[in-house]
């Protein structure tokens, strides 16, 4: 099952439009399928963390309407996960989401998380950092020199795989190999630094 939205109706028309006047950064995204749409800060948050998160194969925006006895909700995303599709909302402390939507998102045989974005430790600073890369692919030559060197010695250190980076900017080089699961690095401990550890995925 994938992460793409119904046909549109009158309102989740006029809910994309209204989001698609407004702008977050980072601009770039990863995972999300169709045009990132985000009607807030807290929904652009949520966002970078699902672009991060390992166990999220893909997402989109402002995917349905949920109706019940003339009450209706467009939730900010449907998010793919190996083990099924849930239905999201980003909520603040002062969120309050009506009871009914749950309810409304298992008839539609959806699960429903509302997630919020204040977390503990770095993990949204660091995708937002990450994510100004979202765009950049990494050449191959630049790849299979990063991948080679983490089989030799194990965890380098981000500062030591930039020297292995020749053929694109290595800071973008990199970024783009952790966002795209070829590499991995601790995003809650602390800020991403010279000796953060990188470790290679495996398959």
């Amino acid at each position: 099952m994938t992460a793409q939205p119904e046909i549109e109706t009158d309102q989740l028309a006029s809910v994309r439009a209204d989001a698609a006047r407004l702008h977050f950064h980072p601009r770039g995204t990863v995972r999300c399928i169709g045009t990132p749409l985000f009607r807030n800060q807290a929904a652009r948050d949520l966002g970078c963390l699902l672009d991060v998160d390992p166990t999220v194969v893909e997402w989109s925006c402002l995917p349905l309407v949920l109706n019940r006895q003339g009450d209706s909700h467009v939730p900010d995303f449907l998010v793919v996960r190996e083990e099924g599709t849930s239905i999201v909302d980003a909520v603040s402390q002062s969120s309050r989401l009506e009871p009914w939507i749950e309810d409304a998102a298992a008839e539609a045989g959806y699960r429903y998380e509302a997630q919020s974005t204040v977390i503990a430790g770095h993990r949204l600073a660091n995708s937002m950092d990450l994510l100004r890369y979202a765009s950049w692919q990494c050449p191959l030559g630049d790849r299979v020199r990063v991948l080679a060197a983490l089989d030799e010695h194990g965890s380098p250190t981000v500062a030591e795989c930039l020297t292995a980076f020749h053929e694109t900017v290595p800071i973008a080089g990199l970024s783009s190999l952790v966002l795209r699961r070829f590499v991995e690095i601790d995003l809650d401990e602390t800020r991403i630094g010279p000796e953060t550890a990188v470790r290679r995925i495996r398959s």
